[in-house]
């Protein structure tokens, strides 16, 4: 499994009701199924690797994030993951407003744009960077709206939810050291993940 996907399994608890939106080709889910008896749901935008999913025996929907939640109920799960799409959503602040209606917790991953490599591609080269987890050129990527974690974290606050617990991490699974600071988190930290609730 990807690093962010290893991280995230590890926040969710046995026997949990999880859906995992973005979920590709079911990896997250059949981990979740196998190692933490979950009740693990699947939606993916593209047909081939829902399918693959459905293959395995997966519970995966062919759907769309932007969409389709509204019509789940409030609190049916207890975690909605997003792993490494909220930059490729058209409406990311209603795609969390809505995991966080329908789950009590909301675990979100994304290469972080603020990492310090990435602002030293911009500078000295004055093109779309190109990094490990920033792997594709820009006329391939699905990215629309490319995000820090500064700019993540001020989203929650503006929109009132808690952060649980965060990583910032590279892409060999070091995890950064500074993890009383989003803003050397947000220098140093290839990708992020955030563990959210409502507050109140």
């Amino acid at each position: 499994m990807r690093l962010d996907l290893r991280l995230i399994a590890e926040m969710i608890t046995p026997g949990a009701r999880v859906l995992d939106i973005g979920c590709g080709d079911g990896a997250l889910l059949e981990h979740l199924e196998r190692e933490k008896n979950a009740d693990a749901r699947g939606i993916e935008i593209d047909m081939a690797q829902a399918t693959a999913a459905v293959a395995q025996g997966l519970a995966v929907i062919h759907g769309d994030a932007d969409n389709d939640l509204a019509f789940y109920p409030d609190d049916a799960f207890d975690y909605v993951v997003l792993s490494r799409t909220i930059h490729a959503v058209e409406k990311p602040r209603e795609v969390l407003r809505q995991m966080l209606r329908i789950g009590r917790h909301a675990v979100v991953s994304f290469p972080n744009f603020g990492h310090w490599e990435v602002r030293m591609q911009l500078l000295l080269t004055g093109r779309m960077p190109m990094t490990q987890t920033w792997g594709r050129p820009w006329h391939e990527t699905p990215n629309i709206h490319p995000c820090t974690i500064l700019d993540f974290v001020d989203l929650c606050e503006q929109d009132g939810y808690a952060v649980e617990h965060w990583l910032a991490v590279d892409e060999h699974g070091l995890q950064a050291p500074w993890k009383r600071s989003f803003r050397l988190a947000n220098l140093f930290g290839e990708q992020a993940l955030f563990l959210l609730r409502r507050k109140g």
